[in-house]
């Protein structure tokens, strides 16, 4: 509808004599105002020097000529903006139109035929899955479920460090403390590789000879060449990245085949490629190959690639990453989600890349995201430990149990609905900010059935499910009339599709999150003024219909966060 309404202005213009000029269709934050509003007359009156809102009433005289019948009427208010007001007839065919497309409302052809690749969350093996890469996760499946609703094929990438400092830390903690007993878990034993990390860093931090003792494991991980190194290598690996695979389950992730990429293969490639563009890209500097940034932008730095103990660091190993990824599939785009601190070291990496591959510049985006801080000041669990982003999720699914406690259910049942509503309140708590902003995170809203929060939203779709099942045996033969009124929950309904295709042009997914808090509230506030299933409401089969669509657009909303509708709360 929108570009109909653009393509009418601007046929207008052209019967006006006016020079097609950049102008803005937007919604109205009042519904009173119309469903669509431009500012096309005040951007044309100032070229023309004429009064801007005379020049409106011109415009909207020639618009009303020819209005197609999903517009009822045309207004002028305020300075010059020109209102649009949608007819009964288009809102009730846009239910319709959910309720006929079903999974596939909302979906547009912006990126048919294309390929993105989304390389998100990241984790470390020998390191705790932290909050950062929680965040990152969220918004990297968000990312991949908007292009993918977008046409595009997307391939879901995961590049994990299995080499470097930090492996080395954790394996000499292993040395000192031994392996775990077999009896424990997975998720037990990756905790317990996890504390032996956090040990080997402080005693690398605190004791000079320790340090060259961790320096030492480090060189023998990347030759391979200690059997007892590579024997606590290999278990250590094998046991992190299952536990990670447990945390993506549960996140609702699923990477593509062949895509999780790893720094130890990524390093070797990286050194080549570096070594070889010695001294036309990059240059020797004390023992150590550098590539100096500001020598093509000021707003770049030098930074290291190849250390002075001739091991690659991680932007050689971004370069390997890089090239590898575009020799494998070749993708139209590349999205890497990372952290903000990354954004400046990811810049100078992009650079040396376009001096090797000047096309692979063009076809990669960085989308970044800020840190989380929590409410209460506090960093560590409800059991008092560190918080991991693993401990978060478990502290979350634990408060959605204690909320249900009263509830006559099954225990397996209520573990089941822990976890879907707790995964969504962490989700929709990161992913309801706008990229790049820091997240501010407060555990006891974040699992609240009431505002701003994803347990709301997947409380209302239950809500609004209940009603439909409710209804299974309503016979709606005598109830076909259509209302004259239009409510603002339908006035919400048919801007999905809209929605959707600003959160892909603009890679983010807080426009999705703020879209179905409004339209939950919509759909709440029609519920609480409506008497549905009631044998004197001849609209009865209407008002199923628009929560069916209702029902339809939250779960398809929902999806594109990564969050799904349980059964019952």
């Amino acid at each position: 509808m929108k570009e109909q309404i653009e393509k009418l202005i601007h046929e207008v213009l052209k019967n006006l004599g006016i020079e097609d000029v950049s102008f803005s269709i937007e919604h109205p934050e009042d519904f009173k105002n119309g469903d669509y509003s431009t500012n096309v007359a005040m951007v044309c009156a100032k070229g023309l020097k004429t009064n801007p809102k005379e020049l409106a009433e011109k415009i909207k005289t020639e618009l009303e000529k020819n209005l197609p019948k999903e517009i009822s009427k045309v207004e002028v208010a305020g300075p010059g903006f020109i209102n649009f007001y949608l007819s009964r007839e288009f809102f009730t065919e846009s239910v319709a139109e959910v309720l006929n497309k079903k999974e596939d409302w909302g979906k547009n052809s912006l990126l048919d035929g294309k390929k993105i690749m989304v390389e998100y969350t990241d984790p470390n093996p020998f390191k705790p899955f932290h909050i950062g890469h929680l965040m990152t996760n969220a918004i990297g499946e968000s990312v991949s479920r908007i292009v993918e609703a977008s046409g595009a094929k997307t391939v879901r990438a995961n590049y994990q460090g299995d080499v470097g400092p930090h492996v080395a830390k954790a394996i000499y903690g292993i040395i000192k403390t031994g392996l775990p007993s077999e009896d424990m878990s997975v998720a037990e034993k990756a905790q317990y590789i996890g504390k032996c990390y956090t040990e080997g860093s402080n005693l690398y931090d605190t004791d000079e000879n320790i340090k060259k003792e961790i320096e030492v494991i480090n060189k023998k991980v990347y030759d391979k060449s200690d059997e007892e190194v590579n024997k606590i290598y290999d278990w250590g690996r094998d046991i992190t990245l299952e536990a990670f695979e447990e945390i993506y389950k549960l996140l609702g992730t699923k990477f593509s085949s062949g895509c999780y990429f790893f720094e130890s293969v990524m390093a070797p490639i990286g050194e080549k490629i570096v070594r070889e563009n010695i001294p036309n890209v990059f240059s020797e500097s004390d023992g150590a190959i550098v590539f100096h940034g500001e020598e093509y932008d000021k707003k770049l730095h030098t930074r290291v690639f190849i250390n002075s103990q001739g091991l690659p660091t991680y932007e050689t190993k971004e370069i390997g990453l890089t090239v590898t990824k575009f020799e494998k599939e070749n993708p139209d785009l590349s999205i890497v989600v990372t952290a903000t601190e990354q954004a400046e070291y990811m810049k100078v990496v992009e650079k040396a890349i376009s001096l090797i591959h000047e096309d692979y510049q063009k076809r990669m985006k960085h989308i970044t995201h800020g840190m989380m801080r929590f409410a209460d000041g506090k960093m560590s669990s409800r059991k008092g430990n560190v918080i991991t982003g693993e401990s978060l999720l478990h502290d979350s699914m634990d408060m959605v149990i204690e909320k249900m406690k009263e509830r006559e259910m099954a225990e397996e049942e209520k573990k089941k609905i822990s976890e879907v509503v707790g995964v969504s309140a962490l989700k929709y708590s990161i992913l309801k900010s706008s990229l790049g902003s820091d997240i501010i995170y407060d555990p006891l809203k974040s699992v609240s059935f009431e505002g701003d929060s994803g347990p709301y939203l997947q409380y209302t779709a239950v809500r609004a499910n209940s009603i439909l099942n409710k209804a299974k045996d309503f016979n709606t033969e005598d109830k076909k009339d259509i209302p004259e009124e239009v409510t603002e929950l339908e006035k919400y309904i048919y801007q999905f599709p809209e929605i959707v295709e600003h959160s892909y042009e603009k890679l983010e997914p807080h426009h999705i999150a703020t879209y179905l808090t409004e339209l939950a509230s919509s759909f709440n506030t029609f519920y609480g003024n409506t008497q549905i299933l009631k044998e004197e409401n001849k609209f009865a089969e209407y008002h199923l219909n628009l929560i069916k669509a209702f029902y339809q657009t939250m779960k398809n909303g929902l999806w594109l966060l990564g969050i799904e509708i349980p059964e019952r709360m």
